[in-house]
């Protein structure tokens, strides 16, 4: 099943035409990677958890490696292999391609306003050690089977400023997979398994 998990997911990020941001050109930017394989029979997909650190808007959530691009990153591909290089000190080179995109999205909170994050995915087929830096406190693959598997999905309450949302979230092995990370995971689902009305999105009360 995660073999032809693994081929859906290559073949849909070869015709996927993901969305992308009119205004990123005079917005910050960052890149992700999603980096899948095959690990005892399961297709995973790497993900870290954030270390603690205040004034950190994503402090201690689950995330993928990635950052803010650098005036010297020739694109934000580039980001998305450097700052995985960083974090998690694996470098994504020609033996690791890049097997598609997902769209943008705007990440808006108290510190970054207008941050367009550009998402792309990879295939990782060798063996490697994970030598995390001071930003991240965990590297843990999650299947995606787990993630399919919508009986696995939960919803929670996000509040700010007023504002209440229902959202949906999983939680892996007692860590809360939610926000902009699942949004680029649902998309990713929908490109391996089709559109699924079970994947909710964002509800406001």
């Amino acid at each position: 099943m995660s073999i032809s998990l693994l081929q859906m997911a290559e073949s849909g990020l070869a015709s996927h035409r993901p969305s992308r941001k009119w205004l990123k050109g005079i917005m910050k930017r960052a890149a992700v990677a999603l980096i899948l394989q095959l690990r005892d029979g399961e297709l995973g997909v790497l993900m870290i958890r954030r270390a603690e650190k205040e004034g950190d808007p994503w402090s201690g959530q689950m995330a993928f490696p990635g950052g803010r691009r650098e005036a010297e990153d020739e694109d934000d591909l580039e980001t998305a292999r450097r700052e995985t290089e960083e974090e998690i000190g694996l470098h994504l080179g020609t033996q690791e391609p890049c097997i598609g995109a997902l769209s943008e999205l705007n990440a808006v909170n108290s510190r970054f306003r207008g941050l367009v994050i550009s998402p792309y995915v990879f295939h990782l087929e060798r063996s490697v050690n994970f030598h995390p830096n001071h930003e991240v406190a965990e590297v843990v693959w999650v299947p995606l089977e787990f993630l399919l598997d919508t009986d696995n999905r939960e919803e929670m309450v996000w509040e700010r400023n007023g504002i209440r949302l229902r959202m949906p979230c999983y939680f892996y092995e007692e860590r809360r997979i939610w926000g902009l990370s699942l949004r680029m995971l649902d998309e990713l689902m929908d490109v391996v398994a089709g559109k699924s009305p079970e994947r909710r999105r964002w509800r406001r009360f």
